[in-house]
């Protein structure tokens, strides 16, 4: 009898959760709360490890004797790491509140409301679980397709999966944000900063959900696919559950990219410390002429140098011979080698604007890589490198470029073909330059 009273309570909650219309409306407004959420509550914690990066990097300036090897640990691998670790509070944030939807059972909720709309595109129901999995990671999502039996509905899920705005990349929508978008209220409630996180997670399922329907008149379909589940009974999240989920995919994420940023940034310093031929040499010549040192103060010699060397090195000529492919988009050779790098995962891209950027802050202060960003001059027009238009530019390339070795290695995996990569690889990157030029000339 208590179990009839729980499923009629169930039931009735169903009435209003997967309502055709107020049920997406619920759905939505819970999005708009987690995103909310990941800028409001991060903040302190957030500041707090941006002080002791700071605080560390400080105090190996002032421990280590001035050389190589203390601009490698200060300038690459504390800078490069600070930039990924600071984001430590959001990504928890995120799987947590994830953690919670789907220990409750409300998620279960969401792959049978959706079944009607994943059908009209190609998909059926259980797709949205590699979808919804993809904000956390396309790797086990695109692994996860294999419960899916239909071959046209798994193979159309493993190529827009991707799509969809990953734990990889908050890191950087984050950082681009809270450069160019105002941290203030609209209407009392909702945060500019965060609608705006929210605009790019919801821009990405949208994105997904088109590219399907597309693919759906593009692959041929070899059998008709069926979706029936059972939808369990509300229950409150078990706690230990979702503080241990949290835990663990924010160790693993910090783990994973923590590898690959100690490796690029060192690589990253390395050409960025070092030029070709005597390039170095003929700037310290140059700048030790009695018009230069008798007409500048030590400090602003310093970042002059420091800035034609980065200019001169190897990172600096790698950038600039990309620059002419990307320019249109809004970016320079400093973004240029940012976007090269973080072709092996995207959170890169921070920790590599961190190192690039280190030449660039107060002899005598250490300073965040979202302080040094913001101070950036495009040396041009005299304004900053990182306006509006540029921002979300950047923005829009990286919610459609397949910006990460492993989901390519794992795409191959799944499909024992290399085309199916390729292809993916292809159009996502044709997407990104397509959407990312629209939107910088669209906003400058």
């Amino acid at each position: 009898m208590k179990r009839r009273t729980t499923e009629t309570i169930s039931n009735k909650i169903d009435k209003i959760l997967t309502h055709k219309v107020f049920g997406f409306v619920i759905f939505f407004a819970i999005l708009l709360f987690i995103f909310q959420a990941i800028f409001s509550w991060s903040a302190y914690p957030m500041s707090l490890i941006e002080d002791l990066f700071i605080w560390l990097q400080a105090g190996a300036a002032k421990i280590l004797p001035a050389g190589p090897l203390s601009s490698l640990i200060i300038d690459g691998v504390l800078a490069g790491l600070s930039g990924v670790l600071v984001f430590i509070p959001q990504i928890a944030i995120l799987f947590a509140l994830i953690s919670i939807l789907e220990d409750t059972g409300y998620m279960s909720r969401v792959t049978f409301m959706m079944d009607k709309v994943m059908r009209k595109v190609g998909l059926n129901g259980k797709s949205v679980v590699p979808l919804i999995g993809g904000f956390a990671c396309a790797v086990p999502s695109i692994m996860s397709t294999r419960t899916i039996e239909n071959w046209k509905d798994r193979m159309i899920t493993i190529m827009v999966t991707p799509l969809v705005a990953c734990s990889a990349r908050l890191p950087v929508y984050t950082l681009l944000i809270a450069l160019v978008v105002p941290n203030r209220n609209v209407w009392w409630v909702f945060n500019l900063q965060g609608l705006a996180l929210t605009a790019m997670y919801v821009l990405s399922i949208f994105s997904a959900v088109i590219v399907a329907f597309v693919m759906k008149f593009i692959l041929k379909a070899r059998e008709r696919g069926y979706f029936i589940m059972e939808l369990p009974v509300y229950r409150m999240p078990r706690w230990k559950n979702v503080i241990f989920t949290m835990y663990d995919r924010s160790k693993t994420f910090v783990l994973q990219a923590g590898k690959v940023i100690i490796a690029v940034s060192v690589i990253l310093w390395v050409m960025k410390s070092y030029g070709p031929g005597d390039r170095f040499a003929q700037i310290d010549k140059q700048y030790a002429q009695p018009q230069y040192t008798k007409t500048m103060t030590p400090d602003s010699l310093t970042k002059v140098i420091a800035s034609e060397k980065l200019e001169n090195s190897y990172a600096g000529v790698f950038g600039h011979v990309i620059e002419p492919v990307i320019k249109p988009l809004g970016f320079d050779w400093k973004i240029g080698i940012a976007l090269i790098s973080s072709f092996a995962a995207r959170e890169v891209f921070v920790g590599t604007m961190a190192t690039i950027y280190s030449v660039e802050g107060d002899a005598d202060k250490m300073q965040s890589v979202q302080q040094k960003m913001h101070e950036a001059k495009n040396p041009q027009t005299g304004g900053p490198v990182f306006t509006l238009a540029v921002a979300f530019s950047l923005m829009m390339f990286y919610a459609f470029a397949m910006q990460c070795a492993s989901t390519v290695a794992v795409v191959y995996r799944e499909t024992k073909d290399w085309r199916w990569p390729a292809a993916q690889f292809a159009y996502m990157t044709a997407l990104a330059y397509t959407a990312s030029f629209i939107v910088y000339h669209w906003l400058k």
